[in-house]
């Protein structure tokens, strides 16, 4: 068997691909020879159960309003969307409040949540002055790429 070189320069490129590109990992295979640079996976269900607990509770209640809002909402002018896959956060921290509610006069650029992808914490900022009418996720709820955030009129 053929000594096999690490070209460490080569795999710190691949890790730089895998940091820019948000991917979860990448393998390369050059006949016998085969690199695999994968990104740690992370769980947080241990952290969980304290900070769900109230927002499973309340989410069966809210579903079906949010179902039968969302047709309606899709095309308001001051719909905020999501603009990435990760986890919706009202507050900075647990424990602290929201950095909007319903009512609250906001303004341009002001942060109105934050959504944590791949353990990087990205405000969400508001698009425009107005005063916040709805909000259509829970604390600590799951979102998808395009997801109803909140309404700004």
């Amino acid at each position: 068997m053929a000594k096999f070189e690490m070209d460490t320069e080569f795999v710190r490129k691949l890790a730089e691909i895998l940091e820019e590109t948000h991917l979860g990992e990448i393998e390369l295979a050059d006949g016998e020879r085969r690199i695999r640079v994968a990104r740690p996976t992370v769980t947080v269900a241990a952290a969980a159960p304290v900070a769900m607990a109230a927002p499973l509770a309340a989410a069966g209640a809210a579903a079906p309003i949010a179902a039968a809002a969302a047709g309606d909402i899709a095309k308001h002018p001051g719909l905020v969307k999501s603009p990435m896959v990760g986890t919706a956060y009202l507050a900075p921290e647990p424990g602290k409040p929201n950095f909007v509610a319903v009512g609250d006069k906001v303004t341009v650029g002001q942060t109105l949540l934050i959504i944590e992808a791949m353990k990087t914490f990205n405000p969400i900022k508001a698009p425009k002055a107005g005063t916040v009418t709805q909000l259509l996720v829970e604390n600590a709820q799951p979102v998808e790429f395009g997801e109803p955030l909140m309404v700004v009129e």
